[in-house]
């Protein structure tokens, strides 16, 4: 069944005394219930040492107040332009809900133990992709990666597949939240949530 749309001429304007981690759960909440296909979709930003933006859609695997959480390659090429730069973007997009977020902060690596924890949720297949693939590198054709995968799968046949050394996860501390909602006739409703290291953020709403 279609997700019903909702009538943007009836939509609340965005609460400015939220708390901008509330707010950000109450929309997600939202998304989940709406959207027909990976509500935790998001564009993650990052920056090459020479200052060279790139960006690619990613699945949030977690949040809390310490931050958002996602899981990659750490020889990908987002994986080293992080190492390199740790600061980073992140954009969802709620089509059904005409919703916008983005986030912007610094990123610093997971612990091993969370690493270790997510991993052994991943379907086994996903597992053993992650340590057949190099991922981001040349793949001479898709046949050598079939055999890779075939390979590894009889490597661990019987057995739990172990995170490889160079897979794990990177946390995005929000000091930036920026919340969309669309209006008629591009009459948008924006608020940004600012923290300059302070205990309160500052809340401000934009012009459309």
């Amino acid at each position: 069944m279609a997700a019903t749309e909702p009538n943007v001429d009836t939509l609340p304007l965005i609460d400015l005394s939220s708390d901008p981690f509330d707010l950000f759960t109450k929309w997600m909440q939202d998304a989940e219930a709406s959207e027909l296909s990976d509500p935790n979709a998001m564009t993650l930003a990052t920056v090459s040492p020479e200052g060279r933006p790139s960006a690619r859609i990613i699945l949030l695997k977690g949040f809390d107040r310490d931050g958002f959480r996602f899981y990659t390659n750490l020889e990908s090429r987002k994986g080293r332009e992080l190492e390199a730069t740790p600061v980073a973007a992140l954009l969802f997009h709620w089509k059904s809900l005409r919703r916008q977020i983005r986030i912007e902060g610094t990123v610093a690596p997971v612990t091993t133990a969370e690493a270790d924890a997510y991993f052994a949720t991943r379907r086994r297949l996903s597992q053993i992709g992650a340590i057949a693939s190099d991922q981001s590198r040349p793949l001479p054709d898709r046949e050598t990666f079939e055999r890779r995968i075939h390979e590894v799968e009889e490597r661990y046949e019987g057995k739990p597949v172990p995170r490889p050394a160079d897979w794990s996860g990177f946390c995005l501390r929000p000091e930036r939240f920026e919340f969309w909602q669309e209006r008629p006739y591009r009459l948008h409703d924006r608020a940004i949530w600012v923290n300059h290291g302070k205990a309160a953020w500052e809340v401000t709403r934009l012009y459309p």
